[in-house]
């Protein structure tokens, strides 16, 4: 199948010189079709794409954020696509957070990413200098290995639908006032036959934070299948990842962010990520805020979960809800219709037909 390329015209020229080098070794020998401009971006359904985004100095570019709000009026743009993504800037700055933007946009529009789908240069590329001496190369080529990698993992991997799969829903809240578990308890009726659910609570007590051990003892630890802090995380949540094709996050969205206590999930995972990668592994969620906000929570968990820790990400990953007295959330407009659409996309997406 040949790649789709999503390159904005940058606003100066000189802001995709690097890229364009990049892009010229990434896609040597490959057949592609490279769309520049908002109005050429139609009839992308079940395409294979990428998104190379030149941002300068500045961290922006205005064709891209054409691109952005066409995304965003058109639901179902990129439905049934898969992609992967190069953010380029000329700072250490705005690449993830423009790359996260990208992603939550497309996402919505009905496009899944790989795990790990973002590689990010930076203006000094220091992020690669691990990259570039594990590979005995410089910042330069780390960058050139790190994006054609990309691209063969974007033509040659799929995710892979389970008999039984387990889904794991890791939540931080009470059954009683949540309006995140009475959400997830009516997806959970709409799943049918087929899902073994395990659900794990990390409230207060339960779980400590990670706090950032040496990289050589969290390996060693790691390679054990633990953690040095051990508890919840090593005796019940490290297994149930392992075993799991899906994790579902129900994320309440306190003050624009993650709860502390999922946080620390995120954080402790390193252990079992050092040994492991998580790439046959979809991730979902649930986010529910008060007044506003989930797309900031549903990025942070872009961000952490597939940019860093390598969960695939299926189209639509996450339903988003506004609500704040205890069970308001069950009496939205269309919510019922909505339960229904997300319940459908976890059995699509995990479960074998």
């Amino acid at each position: 199948m040949s790649l789709t390329v999503i390159y904005p015209i940058p606003d100066v020229g000189w802001a995709d010189q690097r890229l364009n080098g990049i892009l010229k070794h990434a896609l040597e020998g490959r057949q592609v079709r490279v769309l520049r401009r908002a109005e050429e971006l139609e009839g992308l359904a079940g395409q294979k794409l990428l998104f190379a985004l030149p941002l300068g100095d500045t961290g922006t570019n205005l064709e891209y954020v054409k691109m952005l709000s066409l995304l965003r009026r058109r639901p179902k743009l990129l439905e049934g696509c898969t992609a992967g993504l190069i953010v380029d800037g000329a700072t250490p700055l705005y690449t993830k957070s423009a790359a996260s933007e990208l992603v939550l946009a497309a996402n919505l529009a009905g496009c899944a990413f790989l795990g790990r789908p973002l590689v990010e240069g930076t203006g000094s590329l220091v992020n690669f200098r691990i990259q570039a001496k594990n590979l005995n190369t410089d910042l330069m080529g780390a960058y050139r290995s790190a994006a054609r990698d990309l691209v063969r993992r974007l033509e040659e991997e799929s995710f892979s639908r389970q008999e039984q799969p387990e889904l794991l829903v890791l939540h931080a809240s009470s059954h009683h006032t949540s309006n995140t578990m009475g959400l997830w308890e009516q997806v959970r009726s709409r799943l049918g036959g087929g899902f073994t659910v395990t659900e794990i609570g990390l409230r207060n007590g339960t779980l400590s934070d990670c706090s950032g051990c040496p990289y050589t003892m969290c390996l060693h630890f790691g390679e054990k299948g633990g953690c040095f802090y051990g508890g919840l995380m090593q005796e019940e949540v490290y297994p149930a990842v392992r075993r799991c094709a899906g994790l579902v996050m129900l994320c309440p969205n306190y003050n624009d962010a993650l709860s502390a206590n999922l946080t620390a999930f995120i954080n402790r995972l390193t252990a079992l990520f050092r040994q492991t990668r998580f790439y046959d592994k979809a991730l979902f969620a649930l986010v529910v805020s008060g007044y506003s906000g989930g797309d900031i929570v549903a990025r942070q968990l872009i961000s952490a979960l597939n940019m860093n820790k390598s969960f695939y990400l299926p189209g639509r990953f996450a339903l988003t809800e506004t609500a704040n007295d205890p069970g308001e959330a069950l009496t939205l407009p269309g919510i019922q219709d909505r339960l229904d659409q997300f319940a459908a996309n976890l059995r699509s997406t995990l479960l074998a037909p």
